[in-house]
């Protein structure tokens, strides 16, 4: 199934992936109500810990659909970037989502430990196993948008990870079938547990990358900066600054120093340095005469 067609002009990366998104929630909590029912009926901790993470699925899918939604509003007069930003909150709410399943699953495990509980091997395989093929199915939905959108890479690491969870629920229930060894299942909840700990600090990191307005990483300034000094006319380059509105969208500001003579169409061949080499299509830059200028250029940039 494609991607939805949206307006390249206004929509974020993330926009275009809006139906499958819907297409996880639904699969999603189908599965998750399955689980905990399961979990509940065969007394595993290791299947309501797989519902704790996919219950963070399916919040972390929603909020990233609730923040693509709102993203799309156009700029206003008060918001002049418009909403983007939003998409890049979500991500960081999912992160501490990620964090909170992961305390609650490694206090319940210890907790087990100490007081086993009888599991039914059965009952508990047989929901791990659907558990696992709805998740390849949200994977399979939301793998084509992970590298292109910080908030999708959230919602897919989710599911991804939840889909480990499941592999080790399925792997402690064919323990206890054949041994009957109970600690199976709160050692598959610690597992579970610890899968969830890079997601959830990999997509925190990202997140506040953003928001502290880094620069992008993908992005050499220095390179960047030498290709506008490489031009005709361009005598230096102060207050370089890139960061990101939200995935996929860097933008950047400059203030350059032009010759009095500066050649004709300098200030496009600028901004097609910075789009054609560097990606950031969006770029404001102050042409500034050189001959004019007497206040020094901060140090800083």
């Amino acid at each position: 199934m494609g991607a939805d067609r949206t307006d390249p002009t206004t929509a974020t990366v993330s926009g275009a992936y809006r139906r499958r998104m819907l297409l996880t929630i639904a699969v999603t909590g189908t599965v998750l109500v399955l689980q905990v029912i399961g979990g509940l009926l065969s007394g595993s901790l290791a299947l309501l810990a797989d519902s704790g993470h996919m219950l963070t699925d399916l919040s972390g899918v929603t909020l990233a659909l609730l923040a693509v939604q709102v993203a799309q509003r156009s700029p206003t007069l008060r918001r002049t970037f418009g909403h983007y930003r939003l998409e890049i909150l979500a991500a960081l709410v999912n992160s501490a989502l990620l964090i909170g399943v992961f305390v609650w699953v490694a206090y319940q495990a210890v907790r087990r430990f100490g007081q086993p509980v009888e599991v039914q091997g059965g009952l508990m395989l047989t929901v791990a196993l659907v558990g696992l093929a709805a998740n390849l199915v949200g994977v399979a939905l939301l793998r084509s948008g992970k590298d292109h959108s910080l908030n999708l890479r959230g919602a897919y690491l989710e599911v991804l990870g939840d889909a480990l969870g499941s592999v080790a629920a399925i792997a402690a229930a064919v323990v206890i079938q054949l041994t009957g060894w109970q600690y199976a299942d709160p050692i598959a909840s610690l597992l579970i547990g610890l899968m969830i700990l890079p997601r959830a600090y990999l997509l925190g990191r990202d997140a506040l990358r953003v928001l502290l307005e880094a620069t992008p990483e993908d992005v050499d300034l220095a390179g960047l900066r030498g290709h506008l000094l490489a031009e005709p006319g361009v005598r230096g380059v102060h207050d370089l600054h890139a960061w990101t509105i939200t995935s996929g969208m860097p933008v950047l500001t400059a203030h350059v120093l032009v010759d009095e003579a500066a050649p004709a169409g300098l200030l496009a061949r600028l901004r097609a340095c910075g789009a054609d080499h560097f990606g950031i299509a969006h770029a404001t830059l102050q042409l500034e005469s050189a001959d004019s200028r007497t206040c020094p250029a901060p140090a800083h940039a």
